[in-house]
């Protein structure tokens, strides 16, 4: 009688032995599914108090254990994020400065809740801004696209249909050909695309800058980069994350084009006749954003604030 009650009293220890490592596995399970919540790409808006200023996260795995990413802040390049932490639903990571006018990192902390980010990021400046975040739309297409009429951005005589991004507009049209001559704001079309094709022809002098933003969010950079090795931040690269296949660039001074297909996330870039990036895939938007609604038509926007830069014949076909 006495072995029966300790053979049932063993059964019912193992029993519950059993089911409580049972739980601790699916807790665990269920906790490190919460962790691996983040990864994906996000779209964030940063509040700067007297505007709303884009951002870009992307978390990914790095071999099946540590969080990793990618940080486009509102200017500059996509930058990497050796570890993000994740504990209990709160997100932290830090990242150096982009530029030398500090040495202190970035702070980044957020809380995701119902698949939304919010919190706050200290700047390396020591500002903190709230900010707030969404996932990124995949912007895939189930068909191929139908183009409609080519539009003429420019009319040759003024910048009708165009607005400066700030009070004092630089640009002007002279001769047909739409002209930056000093730095000053970047200019913008009135109208919004979705999915297009654009054929734009720049010409600067040596040593200038300037960029063309599809839907004013993914920048393709124009750049003095002649007998450069490519790079994503140099001509034809779409800034900090896709780099050509080939450097193109012409002398300063000599006209050049690009014939740029968008379709979703996907770009193809033709510059001076040749290939250099095809049907690949843009992860997020770029520094320099007008905003962070990637689900959103968006404007054409020709970089200003970087040097003198000449623009001719910008004509856009837009899918129907």
């Amino acid at each position: 009688m006495q072995s029966t009650i300790s053979f049932k009293r063993l059964s019912h220890l193992m029993a519950m032995t059993f089911i409580f490592t049972c739980s601790m596995f699916i807790c665990t399970s269920i906790k490190a599914a919460d962790d691996n919540a983040i990864i994906g790409r996000w779209d964030l808006s940063l509040n700067l108090g007297n505007r709303v200023a884009p951002s870009w996260l992307e978390v990914k795995l790095s071999g099946n254990k540590t969080l990793v990413g990618y940080f486009v802040a509102e200017g500059g390049s996509a930058r990497p994020i050796a570890h993000v932490q994740v504990k209990e639903g709160k997100i932290f990571f830090s990242i150096p400065p982009q530029w030398e006018r500090s040495e202190k990192y970035m702070e980044f902390s957020a809380v995701l809740n119902n698949d939304q980010l919010a919190g706050t990021i200290i700047s390396s400046g020591g500002t903190t801004y709230n900010f707030t975040g969404v996932r990124a739309p995949l912007l895939k297409r189930t068909k191929a696209p139908v183009w409609g009429t080519p539009i003429k951005l420019l009319n040759g005589k003024d910048t009708k249909g165009w607005h400066a991004s700030g009070a004092n507009n630089q640009w002007e049209v002279i001769k047909g050909v739409l002209t930056s001559a000093k730095s000053g704001n970047n200019i913008i079309t009135d109208q919004k695309f979705e999915d297009f094709k654009l054929h734009i022809e720049f010409r600067y002098p040596a040593g200038s800058n300037s960029g063309v933003y599809l839907r004013g969010r993914y920048e393709v950079q124009v750049e003095d980069n002649i007998g450069k090795e490519p790079s994503s931040i140099y001509l034809g690269g779409v800034y900090g994350f896709l780099s050509p296949n080939e450097m193109v660039a012409k002398a300063p001074g000599e006209w050049q084009t690009y014939d740029i297909t968008l379709v979703g996330r996907r770009v193809t870039i033709v510059a001076n006749g040749k290939s250099i990036i095809t049907d690949a895939i843009i992860p997020g938007i770029t520094g320099g954003a007008l905003d962070s609604n990637e689900g959103e038509p968006g404007p054409i926007m020709l970089q200003g604030d970087h040097g003198p830069i000449e623009y001719r014949n910008i004509i856009i076909t837009p899918a129907k």
